[in-house]
């Protein structure tokens, strides 16, 4: 049901494109047509609006409604958008070609507020200072594409370069790679946002979603989760799971270990557990979704008597796909979503995004290894070299310049910013699809434990912190979090400055000092700049605690706005946090 209504004939690679018949009868034609398509589509989005009311509120209409109603729609609306994909797909084939030439038109914007007439790069440069890391305005303020009306949407989803264009397209790299997965309420979105809980694919298609968006938006993280598995649940018969994040989809398959008997309830009863914290209204709202499933909350508890391997498709057997971003600092989730509750599963991130700026597509998801095209429509971006070859001060290179295996230092230019901003991010270029690269996400700058100048990484922190848990007998790694002595001031003793360490396990109460230390000895073993400053004295030995369990799925819960986890707290809210629910 949910696969694309039509598709191209032609399908030699993921971007090649058919010419749509249309076309071929000239521009004029092809304009004449268009018209046909807005004053159609209009009619059809008049319709969306009275028989559906709002995007995003299908859910509490569909109720009463006849089954094939909400199937005739879900298909209408997937033909109209199939329309609006050759377009966007034909779009994107040719700005992949001329990269530069996209960049050079996004320069000119820029530099209208300097008069230039030409896309100067040297003009730019001047006008744009680089902002260095860590100063004000170091990071472009994070601005979500607002949420369109009527006809912006029908706009947006033929309009090149639009809002719009990354999602319809996602849509579609989806529906062909799991045909299944575009199915009417197949997909089960879990995510925390108090204003609006859709993802942006929900706008051109909210009836993809099973979870009302009422589920996501109310005060507290850990509700909403265990609100969203709820309606995900009733609905045997999902498709997909879809998250934000990879550590969202990890706590609220965490909140079915601890609470699966609680939800076997709520399914059979057909009503809300009173221990929830909801106002009133958002309360009455949900429960009128909800009808008393006592055969489901039989199969619920069955499965989750058996264990947790595998669960996912034991209570949804026709899943396909999970999809969810998993940025750095989400690995271990990811991992661990693989490994037990997810097993067997496929997953797909669609999306590369930093400092709040949609940048590029994975148009490939079969690749066990994400990569993105970067969309040079999209954004202005430069590049710093960093690694093996790039000593000196970095010297900013273009999008034509990269190379394919080297790691750069993401700059993003926004309009409305004085700065041409660090923001952080370090990329890997993978290859080049036409004249763009595809690249991946390496690591974030700001994660990089360094207390003399060492420069300890957070992907390779990792890596010898679970070398160090696999001599831990029994010892499973849960979540960690790193501090720097520093930021703990006096507190952190007259020592020489050291790392802190915080770890939840399972299948281990405690830890010798002698186990403890192996954490130290893996960091020397390494990286040889910490084992030489650990020689001299002037790095303490690593501190390592342990925290409580669910320590760190409730410091998710406190943080706003939700974000990647962070590895290396810079800030003491968290931190104090975290060190009040150590155990040993």
């Amino acid at each position: 049901m949910g696969n694309w209504p039509f598709k191209s004939r032609s399908c030699s690679g993921p971007l090649i494109l058919r010419h749509v018949s249309w076309a071929r009868g000239g521009r004029a034609a092809a304009m004449l047509l268009a018209v046909g398509l807005v004053v159609g589509l209009a009619l059809l989005l008049w319709a969306w609006r009275c028989c559906l009311g709002s995007a995003g509120s299908w859910t509490a209409k569909a109720g009463p409604r006849q089954p094939w109603g909400l199937v005739l729609w879900h298909r209408l609306v997937l033909w109209v958008l199939g329309l609006a994909v050759d377009l966007q797909r034909q779009h994107l084939e040719q700005v992949s070609k001329d990269g530069q030439q996209s960049q050079e038109r996004l320069l000119l914007e820029l530099l209208e507020g300097a008069g230039a007439a030409a896309p100067d790069l040297a003009t730019f440069r001047k006008h744009y200072p680089l902002a260095q890391p860590g100063s004000d305005g170091a990071e472009p303020p994070a601005s979500p594409a607002p949420r369109p009306g009527s006809w912006a949407l029908l706009w947006s989803c033929f309009a090149a370069g639009s809002l719009l264009q990354g999602p319809v397209l996602y849509l579609d790299v989806l529906g062909r790679a799991y045909p299944e997965a575009l199915s009417p309420r197949g997909t089960a979105r879990f995510s925390w946002a108090r204003s609006c809980a859709l993802p942006a694919a929900a706008w051109p298609l909210p009836t993809l979603y099973c979870t009302p968006e009422g589920a996501g938006t109310v005060p507290s993280r850990a509700v909403a989760l265990y609100l969203q598995l709820l309606f995900a649940l009733r609905e045997r018969a999902l498709r997909a799971l879809e998250a934000g994040l990879a550590s969202e989809l990890y706590d609220a398959l965490d909140i079915l270990r601890a609470s699966w008997e609680g939800l076997a309830q709520d399914l059979a009863r057909g009503r809300l557990s009173a221990q929830l914290e909801l106002p009133e209204g958002t309360r009455h709202q949900l429960e009128g979704l909800l009808v008393p499933d006592t055969a489901r909350a039989a199969e619920l508890r069955a499965e989750c008597a058996r264990g947790w391997d595998g669960i996912a498709r034991r209570l949804w057997p026709r899943l396909q796909v999970v999809v969810a971003a998993e940025p750095s600092g989400e690995q271990l989730y990811g991992e661990a979503l693989r490994a037990s509750v997810c097993q067997g599963l496929p997953f797909y991130c669609p999306f590369y995004g930093a400092a709040g700026a949609l940048l590029g597509m994975n148009l490939w998801p079969e690749q066990p290894d994400s990569r993105y095209l970067l969309c040079p429509g999209w954004a202005f971006c430069e590049f710093l070299p960093v690694g093996p070859g790039a000593e000196g001060p970095p010297e900013a290179v273009l999008l034509a310049e990269l190379r394919e295996g080297q790691e750069y230092e993401l700059v993003l230019t926004a309009k409305a910013g004085p700065l041409r901003c660090r923001v952080g991010e370090v990329l890997k270029v993978a290859g080049f699809h036409n004249h763009c690269p595809m690249v991946g996400p390496v690591r974030r700058l700001s994660q990089t434990l360094s207390v003399r100048g060492e420069g300890v990484p957070e992907e390779r922190f990792y890596r010898s912190l679970r070398r160090a848990v696999a001599m831990w007998p029994g010892a499973r790694l849960v979540d960690y979090v790193c501090a720097e002595s520093g930021l703990l001031g006096a507190s952190s003793g007259a020592c020489a400055p050291h790392y802190q360490v915080f770890v939840e396990l399972r299948g281990v109460r405690d830890l010798s000092e002698a186990q403890r230390y192996k954490l130290d000895q893996c960091l020397q073993e390494d990286f040889p700049v910490y084992r030489t400053f650990r020689f001299k004295g002037s790095i303490g030995p690593v501190r390592l605690h342990l925290v409580a369990a669910g320590a760190f799925r409730e410091l998710r819960d406190t943080a706003s706005p939700p974000g990647p986890m962070a590895r290396v707290l810079r800030e003491r809210r968290p931190l104090h946090f975290i060190q009040s629910r150590v155990i040993s």
